[in-house]
């Protein structure tokens, strides 16, 4: 009995002063006076972190989710590490190119992502004081290896750069695209550049609610008391950049810019998630994703894609006129239009 309160003591005082409850994933640390990140070989080569010093992660994540040592398996479930990943689009045909599962290939299912990809080890092909790279096996569910690299920008000490590029091992004509998703808590406020409504697409038709004024569009939080939100926006940006404050933090995540020609139709440069529920504080998330251009390609050929990171401190008021004048004074080092 004295050994077990003495480990139930324990167990509190390690609670109390903020100990995880579960162990974190390994991972490689890239750091300078500015910025630190976390990225991983396990759980699909996935960036579990990024903030200021000092500072809280800017990313959802949860690394107690799952068994980072399980394998890929066509049957596996998707775990909800969180954080960033990236997935290979269009998502209608996720499960159409495979055999291994008949009836998810039947079902045209879109749940869940690639196991390959978002599930399996990475193997680290490269890494250095700054840098690491970082290729996934060969998937017989999208015919892909992803390589992932995640690096410290020179000259930019608050910035970090993600670079993907995947090559198609399928052994036949593959038309894919590259899809970077960025999870967030869902108190996050996310605005992007767009023209025009007509630039806009809310799924389902109403469940969302948005303010476009200025050039500038901002997926709007329901207020304490108002009814929970969950949808998606797919949006055409006028430029290539996404902004998103929480917390004392603004990121800033630059892409190169497409026209809509270049984006498979079923999907839109930039997409939206949020679920949001104002009776459940800490639930819930923002998802931020980022198409690249949608490429036939023949087999062995690799297309790329990158997204460049900036954060910054924020110390304003939680609004968009403040989050709109923050960005417009900080337009040139954030290297915004």
């Amino acid at each position: 009995m004295r050994r077990l309160k003495h480990r139930l003591a324990l167990l509190i005082m390690g609670l109390c002063a903020g100990f995880p409850a579960a162990a974190q994933l390994t991972a490689h640390v890239l750091s300078n006076d500015m910025v630190q990140a976390r990225a991983s070989e396990v759980a699909g080569g996935r960036l579990l972190s990024f903030a200021l010093a000092g500072k809280p992660n800017f990313l959802l994540i949860d690394e107690g989710a799952g068994d980072p040592e399980a394998p890929p398996d066509a049957h596996s479930g998707y775990i909800r590490y969180q954080g960033h990943e990236v997935w290979i689009g269009p998502q209608r045909e996720w499960w159409v190119h495979q055999h291994l599962n008949p009836a998810r290939a039947a079902a045209k299912a879109t749940w869940p992502p690639d196991p390959w990809l978002s599930l399996a080890k990475y193997t680290l092909v490269d890494q250095r004081p700054d840098e690491i790279t970082l290729d996934s096996p060969a998937s017989p569910v999208s015919g892909v290896q992803l390589r992932k690299r995640y690096a410290l920008v020179a000259g930019r000490p608050n910035s970090l750069r993600l670079d993907a590029e995947a090559t198609n091992r399928s052994g036949k004509l593959a038309g894919r695209d590259i899809w970077f998703n960025t999870r967030v808590p869902a108190h996050t406020r996310a605005y992007v550049p767009v023209a025009t409504q007509e630039d806009i697409r809310v799924e389902p038709a109403g469940a969302l609610r948005t303010t476009l004024d200025g050039g500038l569009l901002s997926l709007d939080l329901p207020a304490p008391g108002q009814a929970a939100r969950k949808g998606k926006l797919f949006v055409q940006p006028s430029h290539g950049w996404v902004a998103a404050f929480r917390d004392g933090q603004v990121l800033v995540i630059r892409f190169t810019h497409q026209p809509r020609a270049a984006i498979h139709p079923a999907q839109g440069q930039v997409e939206l998630f949020q679920d949001a529920d104002p009776a459940t504080s800490g639930k819930g998330m923002l998802e931020i994703e980022v198409h690249a251009p949608y490429i036939e390609l023949a087999p062995g050929q690799a297309m790329k894609a990158s997204e460049l990171w900036t954060i910054l401190p924020y110390d304003g008021p939680a609004t968009r006129e403040a989050h709109v004048a923050f960005l417009r004074r900080q337009a040139a080092q954030l290297g915004i239009d």
